[in-house]
């Protein structure tokens, strides 16, 4: 299954861009290969997002491996840290 990462193209908040901006230096620099879905193109991508995350309030970025939910920048972030990216993708 594939990385997959919500986000949004078009958000206005600078915290959100650079998450995801993170996010995405992150992968490319271990060359794990992952898939966008950017939310702002359909409010039905949203919805998926929050569903796979169990959150009705949920913001961009997200990360599933499939249909499996991973986490959100926190935890992405945290595993980064600790050295379990790996494990935190279900890779």
């Amino acid at each position: 299954m594939p990385v997959i990462v919500f986000c949004s193209n078009v958000s206005g908040s600078r915290e959100i861009k650079t998450k995801q901006n993170k996010i995405f230096h992150v992968l490319d620099g271990k060359k794990i290969a992952y898939e966008t879905v950017d939310i702002s193109e359909d409010s039905k991508k949203k919805d998926l997002m929050r569903n796979l995350a169990k959150n009705s309030t949920a913001l961009p970025p997200q990360i599933c491996n499939g249909n499996n939910y991973c986490g959100d920048y926190d935890a992405f972030d945290n595993a980064v840290e600790e050295g379990i990216l790996e494990k935190f993708l279900k890779l």
